[in-house]
C-alpha cells in the first residue's frame, strides 16, 4: 500500500526502552515496518533507543533502569505502605515526563501514539501516570500495545501503589484502543478492568524468507569453538528465571555431545546476577559449558549501525542445529517464531500461552511438560539425524507461521484499529 492511512501522518512509539533484542523492542520494529509501508512516519520516545537519532527523543528518566526509577520501584513493591516522600517524588517525575511527552508530540507533529507496554507493567510508574494524564488531557488517538500485566508477575502482587496501578495500568480512556498479545491476557483484561481489546499476536515477516548466509554461520561456529560436525544447541533468550534455562542444560547433558555446550544469545543484565550464577553452577555440575554470545550479536534491524565484527540474530539461528525454548512463562513467544522462521527444530515447554494460542495451530515441535525425559532426548535425536524428517518439519512450520503469524496478519488488525480511531476521534 502506498496511500496514507486516512488523516494520520506521524506515529509516536512510547516505551521505557526501544533498543536491542528484547521482545518489546522487536515488536516495535515490526509494527513500524508495517506502518511505514502504509505511508506513515514513525518516531520514538524512550529512555534508551537504537533507532534513527533524528526520529527519536531520548529522556533518561523514562528508562525502567534509571537509578531514580529503580529506587522508586524498590520502595513501591514488597510493602503495603507508601511513604509520603515516595508519593511526592513520583508526582514530581510524572510532571517532568508529561512535559517531555508534550514536547515530543509537538516537535514531531505526532497525531497517533502507540505506548508499548508502559501502560501494562509497572516498571516506571511516573512515566505511565504522565502518559495516562497526557492522553486524558489531549484525547490523542492511541493504540496501547500491552505485552505483560502486573497481575502476571508475582513481584508486583504486594505493593503500596495499587491506586496508581488501578488507574494507569492500563487506563480506561475513550481515545485508547487496547491491544494484547494473547487470548489469556485478553480475557483477564476484560474481567479485571472491563476493558475491551484486540488480540494481535507477535509476528514475523514470513512473506520474505530469510537470507541464507552459510559463511557467517560457519564463522560464528568457529568463533565459539564448534566444528562443522558439532551440535550447536541454542537458548535464544535473556538470562532470567522464567526462561528455565536449567532444562536446556539438562538437554545438552543428556544428548551426550562430544562438546557439551549451550549457547545463550541474549544478555544476563536485566534482572541481576543471582540466576546467572545459579545456572553457571548447575551447568558445571552437569559437565555443560555455557557460552553467552550477547556481546557478539547486533540487533537485526535496518537502522542499527553495521558492525562487520558482530553477527545478527539470523546468523545465530542459522548456525544452530537445535533451539531450546523451555520457558515457564511467556507473554507470547518471539523466540518460537524466530526458530520457525529460520527453519530450525525447537524444543518447547508447554507454557500457558503456547497451549492456548500456538499449539492448536498444528506446529510440529518437540514439547516438554516442565521437565526433560529420555523420550524427549529420543525425539530430539530423531529430528537431528533424520534429514528428511527435519525438512518436512521445518517446511510445515514455516507455512503455518506464514498463515497465522505474518506481517499481513498484523497489518489487517492494525489498519482496522486505525480506521476505528479515525472515526471515533474525528481525525
Amino acid at each position: 500500500m502506498v496511500q496514507r492511512i486516512n488523516n494520520f501522518r506521524n506515529v509516536g512509539f512510547i516505551s521505557t526502552r526501544i533498543s536491542g533484542t528484547d521482545g518489546v523492542s522487536l515488536e516495535i520494529a515490526k509494527w513500524a515496518s508495517v506502518l511505514e509501508r502504509n505511508a506513515l512516519s514513525c518516531f520514538y520516545f524512550s529512555g534508551e533507543n537504537d533507532r534513527t537519532p533524528e526520529r527519536c527523543m531520548l529522556v533518561e528518566e523514562a528508562h525502567f533502569q534509571h537509578p531514580e526509577i529503580l529506587t522508586l520501584t524498590d520502595k513501591c513493591f514488597g510493602t503495603p505502605h507508601r511513604d509520603k516522600e515516595v508519593t511526592k517524588r513520583i508526582h514530581t517525575l510524572r510532571d517532568y515526563l508529561k512535559e517531555k511527552i508534550y514536547k515530543f508530540v509537538d516537535e514531531f507533529d505526532i497525531d497517533l501514539i502507540i505506548p508499548e507496554n508502559v501502560l501494562a507493567i509497572p516498571l516506571n510508574i511516573p512515566l505511565a501516570l504522565a502518559l495516562a494524564e497526557f492522553i486524558a488531557e489531549t484525547g490523542i488517538p492511541t493504540i496501547a500495545h500491552h505485552h505483560d500485566f502486573s497481575w502476571e508477575r508475582d513481584r508486583f502482587l504486594i505493593n503500596c501503589v495499587q491506586d496508581y496501578i488501578s488507574w494507569a495500568f492500563p487506563p480506561d480512556l475513550d481515545s485508547i484502543q487496547h491491544v494484547v498479545i494473547n487470548s489469556i491476557a485478553s480475557k483477564q483484561l476484560s474481567f479485571r478492568k472491563g476493558i475491551s481489546n484486540t488480540i494481535i499476536p507477535n509476528v514475523y515477516d514470513f512473506a520474505t524468507p530469510p537470507v541464507n548466509n552459510p559463511e557467517r554461520a560457519k564463522s560464528l561456529r568457529a568463533e565459539i569453538g564448534l566444528d562443522e560436525d558439532d551440535i550447536f544447541v541454542l537458548q535464544p533468550t535473556r538470562v532470567v528465571p522464567r526462561k528455565w534455562i536449567e532444562r536446556s542444560i539438562e538437554i545438552v547433558h543428556l544428548l551426550n555431545l562430544e562438546k557439551p555446550i549451550l549457547v545463550i544469545s541474549h544478555s544476563a543484565d536485566d534482572e541481576g546476577d543471582v540466576y546467572n550464577r545459579r545456572i553457571q553452577e548447575y551447568a558445571r555440575n552437569l559437565g555443560v559449558k555455557i557460552l553467552s554470545i550477547d556481546k557478539l550479536v547486533n540487533p537485526e534491524h535496518e537502522y542499527s549501525n553495521k558492525d562487520e565484527d558482530k553477527y545478527n540474530i539470523g546468523d545465530v539461528y542459522q548456525s544452530a542445529d537445535l533451539v531450546c525454548y523451555p520457558s515457564g512463562y511467556e507473554g507470547f513467544g518471539n523466540a518460537f517464531l524466530e526458530a520457525i522462521y529460520y527453519r530450525r527444530p525447537i524444543v518447547v515447554n508447554r507454557y500457558s500461552i503456547y497451549i492456548s494460542d500456538i499449539e492448536p495451530k498444528g506446529f510440529d515441535v518437540i514439547t516438554i511438560q516442565g521437565f526433560v525425559t529420555s523420550d524427549t532426548i529420543d525425539r530430539i535425536k530423531e529430528v537431528l539425524y533424520d534429514k528428511d524428517r527435519l525438512r518436512k518439519l521445518t517446511d510445515l512450520n514455516y507455512q503455518l507461521g506464514r498463515r497465522y503469524f505474518s506481517y499481513e496478519v498484523l497489518e489487517r488488525h492494525l489498519l482496522r484499529l486505525i480506521d476505528v480511531l479515525n472515526m471515533h476521534c474525528g481525525s
